[in-house]
């Protein structure tokens, strides 16, 4: 029993979870990269029996495992020995070991930062098994922030487990009290909900997308409606400064948006590392 506490204690320690968080920061790598091309190729298959056409664009079902990964230049396929988080980016010194293309630092910096992460999670909750729960929260508040980013989708297939997730931990009471859950969910939709439709009303364009009401409800029930308003508060003063950024040195996108998703899940994870007391004494609630 007591080498079992020890182990326990070592494997959800910060050492082990940060090197946890290095091998799940390579999957989510796999996951931010190919997850957007599975919807697009399930999108199009849709529309073309919808439509009642030929599916031209139909090629081999693309999954998060099938087809191994490959180099995009050269197509050479990746080798276990070359998929080794952040030691195989350095040692094959940022190149295909085929073709010597150049190798993005994104790769490395998301493992990166996905075990020191999960390192602060497991720093904040301690060696308990819900901090594994906690650690899968911040995994997926990872993804969602690369993915809006890259294509301003936040797909339903991680917002929504998130949501139910979190709506299920608190029943079991592994996280909050299922009240705050719920109330956190249902605060968290329609507070985003109402400024879109007041936007739209208004202006008559969109001002976000349906996701970031699916991204705050989850939120709301991993966290609690309390925390809302500071994730909401610091989503869009940071948002609008990286905005004015931005817009300043001309690297707005097409359309000159910047996507809310990124912001929303970095308060978030500040949110949840800082703790519910403390942050609502920087808002002067305490």
């Amino acid at each position: 029993m007591e080498f079992g506490t020890e182990l326990q204690q070592a494997l959800l320690s910060p050492w082990g979870l940060g090197l946890l968080g290095l091998c799940i920061g390579s999957f989510l790598n796999v996951v931010v990269h190919r997850l957007p091309l599975m919807l697009e190729q399930q999108w199009r298959a849709e529309s073309a029996e919808l439509l009642g056409i030929e599916n031209k664009d139909e090629g081999a079902p693309l999954s998060l495992s099938r087809p191994r990964s490959r180099c995009p230049h050269c197509g050479h396929q990746i080798r276990w020995f070359e998929n080794i988080p952040l030691v195989s980016w350095l040692a094959l010194r940022a190149r295909c070991s085929a073709c010597k293309a150049p190798i993005s630092a994104r790769y490395p910096l998301v493992e990166l930062f996905t075990g020191v992460l999960l390192a602060a999670v497991g720093w904040r909750f301690g060696a308990a098994p819900t901090t594994l729960l906690w650690c899968g929260f911040a995994a997926t508040l990872v993804a969602l922030a690369a993915i809006d980013w890259d294509t301003t989708l936040l797909p339903d297939s991680l917002t929504l487990p998130l949501l139910w997730a979190g709506l299920i931990a608190a029943t079991l009471g592994w996280t909050l009290p299922l009240p705050t859950a719920l109330w956190g969910a249902v605060a968290g939709y329609l507070s985003l909900w109402s400024v879109y439709w007041l936007f739209k009303l208004t202006t008559g364009k969109e001002g976000m997308g349906r996701g970031d009401f699916k991204l705050l409800a989850a939120m709301g029930a991993w966290l609690g409606w309390q925390m809302l308003l500071p994730i909401l508060l610091g989503a869009s003063i940071i948002g609008a400064i990286v905005g004015i950024a931005m817009k300043l040195s001309a690297n707005l996108r097409e359309g000159r948006y910047v996507p809310f998703g990124p912001f929303l899940a970095g308060s978030g994870v500040v949110v949840m590392l800082a703790g519910q007391q403390r942050v609502l004494g920087w808002i002067g609630w305490n």
